[in-house]
């Protein structure tokens, strides 16, 4: 009789952990795509409130959506012919990078093309990992067709989750050279450093694995990461930074945290920037 009990005991904790897993799983599966993804709808800026010259750009992606892009013309008496394709990081959307964007186009007077990903801004969707790879694809397809843009001298520029889809890019349309700013080894690695518990990395499902793909990437790489970057720490940096291949160059930014390094170090920023790119002439 209490071998019976026991069994029936066993029985009911087996399935109250199952269930109790199950119900991790999935709340741990919303948990990370909130960790993940930080889309805002709404558009406050242009490039019209920063007196810009622009065109907007509707891009198709393979599967069917329109992703909002502009298209921001390079100054003629100072551009090489360069283009940046500019991947932002997991928040907001194109119209929070009005500052950088202005910036970059004074500094580097060179042709700057900027998009949503699915489901930011006005573009059409809902973000996902792979939604992210597709809508690159369809820029770049997009880039690559207009006659004022030459695709040998496409210079990606990403931050954070922006750097880890710039990467994975690379592995089939490697650019002139990459510039990340402040980005991370992988998804699963900023999960064990958030919530450092063992199954933690084997529930994650979108992986953003920069640092096995950048070993197999052969172009001119400069990683820009704080040191007072509180959200990707710069170890992540580091650890992208001693995966990749040369030419590299990594350079610390004193002072910054994760979304103001343009703007606390802005010399050591876009003076390495302008060096880099120069060798790359």
């Amino acid at each position: 009789m209490m071998g019976c009990v026991r069994w029936i005991l066993g029985r009911l904790a087996v399935g109250a952990s199952l269930a109790y897993g199950a119900t991790f799983i999935v709340l741990w599966t919303q948990l990370e795509k909130r960790f993940v993804f930080f889309p805002v709808g709404e558009l406050l800026y242009t490039p019209n409130d920063v007196n810009l010259e622009y065109e907007d750009v509707r891009v198709q992606t393979s599967d069917g959506l329109a992703l909002q892009s502009w298209f921001i013309p390079g100054k003629s008496e100072t551009a090489s012919n360069v283009t940046w394709l500019w991947f932002h990081g997991n928040g907001g959307n194109i119209g929070h990078r009005i500052g950088e964007l202005a910036l970059a186009h004074h500094r580097t007077g060179a042709n700057i093309f900027v998009f949503d990903y699915r489901g930011y801004g006005e573009s059409e969707g809902a973000p996902s990992e792979k939604g992210t790879y597709l809508d690159s694809r369809a820029v770049m397809e997009y880039l690559s067709s207009r006659s004022d843009v030459d695709p040998r001298r496409i210079v990606y520029l990403g931050h954070s989750l922006g750097a880890a889809v710039a990467v994975e890019l690379a592995l089939t349309q490697p650019p002139m050279a990459m510039v990340l700013v402040s980005p991370f080894a992988s998804v699963r690695d900023m999960a064990n450093l958030t919530l450092p518990l063992p199954p933690i990395g084997w529930l994650v499902r979108n992986h953003y694995d920069s640092i096995s793909r950048i070993q197999q990437l052969y172009v001119p790489v400069l990683v820009l990461h704080g040191d007072q970057d509180e959200t990707v720490p710069i170890d992540q940096g580091r650890k992208l930074y001693g995966a990749a291949n040369q030419p590299k160059r990594f350079q610390v930014l004193k002072g910054a945290a994760h979304n103001d390094t343009f703007e606390v170090a802005p010399e050591q920023y876009w003076r390495t920037i302008e060096a880099f790119l120069a060798e790359r002439e």
